[in-house]
């Protein structure tokens, strides 16, 4: 793939490639729109199969942020880092080498936690630059629960738009991926009633969901094909593809995994199907709603009233969907690029 054309056709601003010779570290930081405020996006380190994957994930991240910053009218945008997880990287020194690249890049970029990047590494960040989430007591606080809420008020707003109300002692859910914010919700199912199953390849914390939170463990394998009301998907993206879509028995996909659709086009076969995908750039965007106007306005929203935003933006995006006959991908990604032009062209 060539940078500069996928640059282009998305809007990029920026894109940076970052190697730090002391400790090994290579990755990139993208970044897609400052037009409304400055970037946010956390650091994602994983071990990709080769450069241009970890590039083009870097890519699809950050401009899933701004999707996330337009819908939810935040006056801020995207933007992303991408660590590759590779063998012989002193990873203390990474995460200090990269707080210095951020706190050189002057408050246009603003970084957090991601997949590959907890609390350990999040101080390490935040002793080297101000622009990264601090873990602890002088930080926002409560990103996984936000995060948590947010779906967890976003599957009730799907389950009401599909059936004209909700009684969750009727539903059932599947969790696929119990880490912190699967946990969080979870937990929040279970205390409303839902009949809760979930899977995790880590058969330990597995075993602790089943006999801590009392949900029906499933094996990882047999999670797709498992008869229920709504799949949360909150893993790794990517999980619905050519094959995966075939085994799927379920009424809808909503959870808090980036990137669930492996193509749009697996989205629009969802719709064809019947299957409401409700657009994960809408439902997981609790932890930037809190972290943003944190950074920017100095004050922690609260986790109830992140829940109810996102159910809003939730509806939105599914009634105009039904009126249009659109897949609400689509239809979601139409609203926060229409918002984007418009605001650009302010500008």
């Amino acid at each position: 793939m060539h940078l500069l054309d996928a640059m282009t056709r998305e809007g990029f601003e920026e894109v940076i490639a970052i190697h730090d010779r002391d400790s090994g570290m290579r990755g990139w930081i993208a970044i897609h729109d400052t037009s409304e405020g400055p970037a946010f996006g956390g650091v994602r380190r994983y071990e990709y199969r080769s450069e241009a994957e970890s590039m083009m994930d870097c890519l699809r991240l950050a401009r899933a942020m701004t999707h996330k910053c337009r819908l939810a009218e935040l006056p801020a945008g995207g933007a992303k880092a991408v660590l590759l997880d590779e063998p012989g990287v002193d990873w203390p020194a990474a995460y200090a080498a990269l707080g210095r690249i951020v706190e050189r890049m002057g408050g246009r970029f603003y970084t957090g936690p991601d997949v590959g990047t907890g609390e350990a590494e999040l101080e390490v960040l935040a002793a080297h630059t101000r622009f990264s989430t601090d873990p602890g007591p002088a930080g926002p606080g409560e990103l996984e629960q936000s995060t948590a809420e947010g779906v967890f008020r976003g599957i009730g707003a799907a389950l009401h738009y599909l059936d004209g109300g909700l009684d969750w002692s009727t539903q059932r859910i599947v969790v696929q991926g119990l880490g912190a914010v699967g946990m969080e919700l979870a937990r929040r199912l279970m205390a409303h009633g839902a009949k809760v199953a979930g899977s995790d390849i880590d058969p330990e914390r597995l075993e602790w969901a089943v006999q801590e939170l009392g949900i029906e463990g499933l094996d990882p394998n047999e999670v797709l094909s498992s008869p229920c009301d709504v799949l949360a998907p909150c893993a790794m993206g990517g999980l619905l593809h050519d094959l995966s879509l075939e085994k799927l028995r379920t009424r809808v996909v909503a959870g808090a995994a980036n990137n669930v659709l492996a193509r749009t086009l697996h989205g629009d076969r969802l719709h064809a199907r019947g299957v409401l995908h409700v657009p994960d750039f809408v439902l997981n965007s609790g932890a930037l709603i809190r972290g943003t106007i944190f950074h920017l306005e100095g004050r922690r929203e609260p986790v109830s009233a992140i829940g109810e935003r996102v159910a809003r933006m939730v509806t939105s995006v599914l009634e105009e969907a039904g009126r249009t006959q659109a897949p609400p991908t689509r239809v979601a990604r139409r609203m926060a690029e229409r918002r984007l032009a418009e605001r650009r062209a302010s500008r």
